[in-house]
């Protein structure tokens, strides 16, 4: 054998060797997902709990309390800006580095209040609080919402979602394809899409959280709400008057009852045949209920005061005029409910 076949023979076979090293390596280092799967897996499923006295809860500060509620006067600090959803987000870390993310657009006052409502009648929700005004350090011109920020870096009508270790996300659920399917918990929070008037029942809104040993089953984006549902051309979001407008209870038979919740397109819009039906299928959430279920949720509802349910619109800094609006018709739509 030549020199040169012979330091190529020993030159593959250091590499074989070390190819087999970094394999095995990686492999020590990197976790199991399957395991990882297999054990999300086995833990408990729920998607509603009791919230105790109705009359205790402070639908002011919602589901995080005042004790989780952000300083506006106090210090953050921008760390990255997320591209890949649909309305301006970005995330800050407090003086307590305590992570949040920052949504802007039309969304932040109506998913303030909605995750209020919801976390009220006993659904998961975000830790979620609207800020009128926040001052962000090491602010940069913002691919997407720069046009909610002013001079020396100053935020305008921003919802913080308050972000913890202590929670992690493990994936997306399904309205129709879910451990709950024929449950009053899930039909209660079928009907709760429909009094909120939220016309995106997407997928990727409903997030499964793994905390405390359980996974929690979460409408995790409530902000396609308090407008009217409709088609691209009617649909609106955090429109009180568009709201007060709409219908609720679109039909209610002997045992079930269908609620109002139109999303699906313009019939030009059936050009784009996956939109089409994704939203036609939406529609069909708040559709053919039990009618004991809903009337279960209203029971539960109609035990909020009008105090309560103003301070939910009061914490998403509505106008007086707005929340006087709103107040009264969640009350209405509730003692629609309970009168089944």
């Amino acid at each position: 054998m030549t020199r040169r076949r012979l330091n190529s023979t020993v030159q593959f076979a250091c590499f074989v060797a070390l190819s087999v090293s970094i394999a095995a390596s990686a492999t020590a280092q990197k976790p199991d997902k399957n395991k990882k799967k297999e054990k999300a897996a086995a833990l408990p499923a729920v998607i509603w709990r009791d919230p105790g006295d109705a009359a205790s809860l402070n639908l002011f500060y919602g589901a995080g309390g005042q004790e989780h509620a952000p300083n506006p006067q106090g210090t953050f600090t921008f760390k990255r800006e997320d591209l890949a959803e649909t309305s301006p987000k970005f995330d800050v870390e407090d003086d307590q580095r305590v992570q949040w993310r920052v949504k802007l657009g039309a969304e932040p006052q109506s998913e303030t209040a909605a995750t209020r409502l919801l976390w009220a009648a006993g659904y998961f929700v975000d830790e979620d609080y609207y800020v009128a005004e926040l001052k962000v350090d090491k602010l940069p011109t913002l691919k997407r919402g720069q046009e909610f920020v002013s001079a020396h870096g100053v935020v305008h009508n921003a919802r913080l979602e308050r972000r913890t270790k202590a929670r992690k996300k493990l994936g997306t659920w399904d309205w129709f394809d879910n451990p709950f399917l024929g449950t009053r918990e899930l039909n209660g929070l079928r009907v709760m899409m429909s009094l909120l008037n939220n016309w995106d029942l997407s997928t990727l809104n409903n997030s499964i959280y793994e905390v405390n040993g359980e996974r929690q089953y979460a409408v995790s984006d409530a902000g396609a709400t308090f407008g009217n549902t409709g088609n691209n051309f009617t649909r609106s979001k955090s429109v009180p008057k568009d709201y007060e407008a709409s219908t609720f209870v679109e039909k209610a038979a002997l045992d079930f009852v269908d609620f109002v919740l139109h999303s699906r397109p313009f019939l030009l819009g059936a050009v784009d045949v996956n939109n089409y039906r994704d939203r036609t299928r939406m529609e069909q959430v708040t559709k053919h209920i039990p009618r004991a279920d809903a009337v279960w949720l209203g029971q539960r509802l109609s035990k909020l005061s009008e105090e309560q349910i103003r301070d939910a619109f009061r914490a998403a800094g509505y106008a007086p005029a707005e929340i006087e609006m709103l107040t009264r018709t969640v009350r209405k739509r509730i003692a629609e409910l309970a009168a089944l």
